[in-house]
């Protein structure tokens, strides 16, 4: 039996860089991927994932670190998985390459130094994306939504410490539609997300008691409920 040659493609991998940022203008807080403009081609001037290819010594996880320091300076990543890979022979027009993507989570006080061709685009609001990245993105914010239902997720997205308040915020923007902030604080400590920190925040201008603090019971990945609690509004 003749043997067949081992195939070898071009391999790069993308990054999904969500977290929920706040708009300095309006103040509303959107859910948003990181993105840079092309300045070449193919698909020059469309926006695309931070990225890059892979090395031929060079795992995935650490190939994607490199391109995230050197390209856009993210380094304060709170939680990383793999998503999706796609080999559509078609996706590059200038040759076959595959490409992984990983769904990033960084928090939303994060500031990481951006260039000048690189800003966060809210996922409701999504610009023309180069080659296939809609598909990633998309695959990415699924994820992140089932997750919410059902592991303790939401510590990659939300601050150390936060108000009830603060944490509805985040968990809302994440998720697309509007959470109880009484519901939100019922699931995470019956379920032991959440806990006091017995510390509270600074007053605020309008007086009142301030607001009791908390922070997530762990900073590791950890299945919290096997069933979704957290759905849609019902239309």
């Amino acid at each position: 039996m003749p043997t067949v040659p081992f195939p070898r493609y071009p391999h790069e991998v993308l990054a999904v860089v969500l977290s929920v940022r706040t708009d300095e203008q309006t103040g509303a807080h959107a859910l948003s991927a990181l993105l840079w403009r092309r300045g070449e081609e193919p698909h020059a001037g469309r926006w695309s994932l931070p990225g890059g290819g892979l090395g031929p010594d060079e795992r995935l996880r650490d190939a994607l670190s490199g391109h995230l320091a050197a390209k856009v300076d993210v380094r304060e990543i709170a939680w990383l998985e793999q998503v999706a890979t796609h080999s559509r022979v078609d996706r590059d027009p200038r040759a076959r390459v595959l490409a992984t993507g990983y769904l990033a989570l960084v928090p939303p006080d994060a500031r990481p130094v951006l260039p000048e061709d690189t800003r966060w685009w809210p996922v409701a609001d999504l610009p023309a994306t180069a080659f296939d990245h809609h598909w990633f993105i998309d695959a990415a914010v699924d994820r992140l939504r089932a997750k919410l239902s059902y592991t303790n997720v939401g510590f990659a997205l939300a601050p150390e410490v936060f108000t009830i308040a603060r944490l509805r915020e985040v968990v809302t923007a994440a998720l697309g539609y509007d959470v109880s902030a009484t519901n939100l604080h019922r699931v995470m400590t019956r379920r032991r997300v959440i806990e006091p920190t017995g510390e509270r925040a600074l007053a605020g201008a309008v007086g009142g008691r301030p607001a009791a603090l908390y922070r997530f019971c762990s900073r590791e990945l950890e299945v919290t409920d096997p069933f979704a609690v957290l759905k849609p509004p019902s239309t």
